[in-house]
């Protein structure tokens, strides 16, 4: 069972959507008894890392998240719900889950937030990129991107304005920029991926 963690900001019900269609068996779920009991968890999200991260802590839900990641569950990340795993986000100066080494910020001299389609340069011989040709475009909606410490955790790179990560991949965790459930097949092919290389 994958739980797609409800923290009161996010496109729960597109991933949702885009999971049953594909004949993976989800539920949405804010219960810590619940997500304890998943065999994989994803964090979508839309909105400020502030707002955010006051959700989870409200919640109880940062605690959850480090400690089922801790020991090992697959976790899938998506725009807010990747960058809340990082140290710290400049979106309201704050520190976030510390799951990821490194920090978020925005967006110098370019017109935020980048709305649309945009080539993701992906890593060679991956398992989740099986099926999906290198540079296809995601779809993107950010005015922050995110700069890991380790750069042996990006898969895939993006350019507006700079070129950022806009995929990683540490251990049992994957975290995207961009949204793959808005991303017509090859989201959907990265989410089937995600599933079948991690068990679900």
């Amino acid at each position: 069972m994958i739980v797609i963690i409800d923290y009161g900001l996010g496109n729960l019900g597109s991933v949702k959507n885009t999971l049953d269609r594909l004949g993976i068996f989800s539920v949405i779920s804010d219960d810590l008894s619940v997500i304890r009991k998943s065999n994989a968890l994803i964090l979508p999200g839309v909105g400020s890392a502030n707002q955010g991260m006051k959700n989870l802590i409200a919640k109880k839900l940062d605690t959850m998240i480090t400690g089922e990641i801790r020991k090992g569950k697959p976790f899938l990340g998506i725009c807010l719900g990747m960058q809340l795993l990082f140290s710290f986000s400049e979106e309201g100066n704050i520190s976030c889950l510390n799951i990821i080494e490194g920090s978020v910020k925005k967006y110098v001299q370019l017109k935020v937030p980048q709305i649309g389609w945009n080539a993701v340069q992906l890593s060679d011989e991956n398992p989740l990129f099986e099926n999906i040709p290198n540079n296809s475009s995601f779809y993107f909606v950010n005015s922050y991107y995110c700069i890991p410490k380790h750069e042996s955790t990006i898969i895939g790179r993006t350019e507006y304005g700079v070129r950022f990560c806009s995929i990683l991949e540490k251990k049992n965790i994957v975290a995207t920029q961009f949204h793959p459930e808005k991303s017509g097949k090859n989201g959907q092919q990265l989410i089937i991926n995600w599933a079948k290389k991690y068990g679900n």
